[in-house]
């Protein structure tokens, strides 16, 4: 068949018609290119209403801040010795030397700066590792467990049955010097020592922006030496920067340095990992057993939900181990049509599904201009504005290398708050246009392209 000069002339220059039709593949192309991957790049999913509630993020917007006197000991109302105690003991006449008649004037030690302690009178006199004092004349005499009036009555007693004082006559006993104990704080929550308002409040942004861009200002050591009845948990942490900020865990741990023993926790380690393996059948690694010898002290609870703990843990020993731990795993990922980053979930605020998009600076329910994130709209378009993305997968890990991916419709997240899941640590978080929107995108930028301009050929 023999082709006419009209036919010929029609296929070289196509109509609008044909215009059209040759923009198919390029519009096909320009979709699978431009981050537009909904129709190319199907993902299977689960809608955010159907998920099961064992795989939800525990809510802590209504949790409850502890009682902070909770992690104070109470203060007796008379001091009770006890060793490493130093007493300050006077006898009138003990020690007049060659003329006992002579007046003596006792000797008077001033407390160091900021102690609580009044001057002491006498000589000093250490309470022994046994709860004893060792006194001139008459030998040890156990004053451990009592208080400074039972001393000085112990005390005098014992020199009037030993015929060196009259009866009537009394020693003068006072507190020199309070017991002291070793701990070891160790914060990773980027405490900034001093009266560095500016540094702190540097953190506190930090804090809230990508962890990609914080500075390292981890993991600072404090050895405090801390009086009888303040060595508890409060103190401790009033003494290195007060409670645990944001970007900590809600709870600290006391590693009690009386049960260490990495031996013994090496062979239980031993045994469990003969019993249970490295991995169950799902692949996931097991849960270790609890440390005997760590306490944890929990800063937050749930509704309904009381402490467990009592006076006792929070109270602190000799060489024991303050931990207060970071939050810088607690981070979700944001991808597709989201800045790709990495962010910190807060720690007392529900992160819903709107609130991290937004929070990665995405925009939600308004059509954006076309360019950035657009897609091939945008890129036929230029400043046209283009339909916003609606749908956001949450790639959420599951123990044994799996995962599981919710979908959530943020159009209708925005009215129905049963599609605004919350956010747990580790998902990865993608943004797509769905299928329509990009048609409707590409229809849109096809059209004020080349459509209008074919309108006014």
């Amino acid at each position: 068949m023999k082709l006419s000069t009209a036919s010929i002339n029609q296929v070289l220059n196509p109509t609008a018609v044909h215009r059209w039709l040759l923009l198919l593949p390029l519009g096909l192309l320009g979709l699978s290119g431009s981050g537009c991957t909904a129709l190319v790049s199907p993902i299977q999913t689960i809608p955010a209403s159907r998920v099961p509630p064992e795989l939800l993020a525990v809510p802590v917007a209504n949790d409850r801040i502890i009682d902070y006197p909770r992690l104070r000991q109470t203060e007796p109302e008379d001091y009770i010795l006890d060793k490493d105690d130093v007493l300050g003991v006077h006898i009138e006449g003990l020690f007049a030397g060659l003329d006992p008649n002579a007046p003596q004037i006792p000797p008077v030690t001033m407390p160091e700066p900021g102690s609580d302690l009044s001057p002491g009178i006498g000589l000093p006199y250490p309470i022994r590792d046994d709860g004893t004092i060792s006194m001139p004349f008459v030998g040890p005499i156990a004053v451990k467990g009592l208080t400074l009036p039972q001393a000085e009555e112990v005390i005098g007693r014992v020199y009037v049955e030993k015929g060196i004082l009259q009866e009537g006559q009394r020693p003068i006993v006072s507190l020199m010097r309070k017991r002291t104990y070793k701990v070891f704080v160790i914060r990773q929550d980027n405490v900034i020592g001093g009266d560095n308002g500016q540094a702190q409040l540097a953190a506190l942004q930090q804090a809230r922006q990508a962890i990609s861009q914080r500075t390292d200002l981890s993991s600072r050591g404090f050895v405090l030496q801390l009086p009888a009845y303040r060595n508890d948990l409060l103190n401790a942490l009033a003494e290195t920067g007060g409670l645990p900020g944001i970007n900590a865990k809600s709870e600290v741990q006391i590693l009690r340095s009386d049960k260490i023993d990495p031996r013994r926790r090496d062979e239980a380690l031993r045994e469990f990992y003969l019993r249970y393996g490295t991995s169950n059948i799902s692949g996931a690694l097991p849960d270790l057993p609890e440390d005997e010898n760590v306490v944890r002290i929990p800063l937050r609870l749930k509704p309904g939900q009381f402490p467990k703990f009592n006076e006792q843990d929070i109270i602190l020993k000799e060489g024991d181990v303050v931990l207060v731990e970071t939050r810088e795993t607690e981070v979700y990922y944001t991808s597709g049509l989201l800045r790709p980053g990495e962010f910190l979930i807060p720690r007392d605020v529900d992160l819903n599904a709107i609130s991290a998009v937004a929070l990665a600076g995405g925009s939600i329910g308004a059509f954006q201009q076309g360019g950035g994130n657009g897609g091939f709209a945008g890129g036929l378009g230029g400043g046209i504005g283009t339909v916003p993305p609606s749908q956001l997968i949450i790639m959420r890990p599951l123990p044994g290398n799996r995962q599981i991916a919710i979908e959530v419709d943020l159009t209708r997240a925005i009215n129905d708050p049963r599609e605004r899941i919350l956010i747990k640590a580790g998902d990865t978080l993608i943004l797509r246009h769905k299928p329509r929107e990009e048609l409707l995108n590409f229809s849109l930028g096809a059209f004020f392209t080349y459509g209008i301009r074919e309108l006014i050929r």
